[in-house]
């Protein structure tokens, strides 16, 4: 049976230094604050919205929210962000996406500023990711597969790694990001012939397809470490990863479940990096 990396774990690991460093600031005076910004009322990202307010109470960091009508105009939402990158007391900026269609999201994120970009959603924080200048913040789910290997003192140089997805949200950026720890990445995609034979030859597999269970036992082999990105639900209503947990769970050597791995780690990494825009 296949050890689990538990997030939990990770996140208790985190929120340990989190709180640290937050009384730290607080004692020069700087209260790290997280700007919400949310357009209507989706429930996934109400649900998310109030994890993340939980989680930044835990640790200390301070939530402002900006709840704005679905029908809020594209002017205004540039205005309230131009406000929040010039306001010196908010030190990150969280966006719900997507936008209204009457939106240019890509207009939007860019307007963020990369200092409090902490989702990594910009082009620019991008580019910093892609170019390895350490300029802006990686998006939060790339990171927190970083801060899983680390947590689990996983050995990313000279592994060969099987990315399985190419978004601009884990795939690319976390791929660079392997690549700046030395390992060996192959971005697996739609395109790709014979993936599951290509990820059997990996060492390390990372699921982030966003299809339910469609990274099946065809694609491990004995002494894999898997990491599942996804979140997705199952024909029964259950949350489940793009892995099928079951079976690779018999085959390889350690396996992040989900519910309760890399998503459980996100929101903490998103508050890492408002803590850190706070010091700078």
């Amino acid at each position: 049976m296949a050890k689990i990396l538990s997030g939990k774990e990770v996140v208790a690991s985190l929120n340990e230094k989190l709180r640290a460093e937050v009384e730290r600031l607080k004692g020069d005076g700087i209260s790290p604050t997280l700007a919400i910004v949310r357009l209507g009322e989706r429930p996934d990202d109400i649900s998310y919205e109030r994890g993340a307010m939980k989680r930044a109470e835990t640790v200390g960091v301070a939530v402002k929210q900006f709840i704005l009508p679905a029908e809020t105009t594209e002017a205004d939402l540039l205005e309230l962000i131009r406000q929040i990158n010039e306001d010196s007391s908010l030190h990150g900026l969280l966006l719900f996406r997507p936008l209204p269609k009457h939106i240019d999201e890509e207009k939007v994120r860019n307007s963020i500023s990369p200092a409090k970009d902490v989702d990594g959603i910009t082009d620019l924080s991008l580019a910093g990711v892609f170019t390895g200048s350490g300029h802006g913040y990686p998006p939060c789910t790339a990171q927190a597969c970083i801060e899983t290997f680390d947590h689990f003192g996983i050995e990313l140089k000279g592994k060969r790694v099987a990315m399985i997805g190419r978004s601009l949200v884990v795939g690319k950026p976390l791929s660079m990001m392997l690549l700046g720890r030395h390992a060996t990445v192959t971005i697996c995609h739609t395109r790709t012939v014979d993936m599951p034979a290509v990820c059997r030859e990996a060492e390390i597999v990372i699921a982030a397809a966003g299809r339910a269970k469609v990274v099946d036992k065809d694609f491990f082999a004995p002494g894999q470490i898997v990491l599942d990105v996804g979140i997705n639900v199952d024909e029964a209503g259950n949350l489940c990863g793009d892995a099928d947990f079951a079976a690779a769970e018999q085959i390889v050597e350690a396996i992040t479940p989900v519910p309760g791995g890399i998503g459980t780690v996100t929101t903490s990494v998103l508050l890492k990096h408002v803590i850190s825009a706070a010091g700078q």
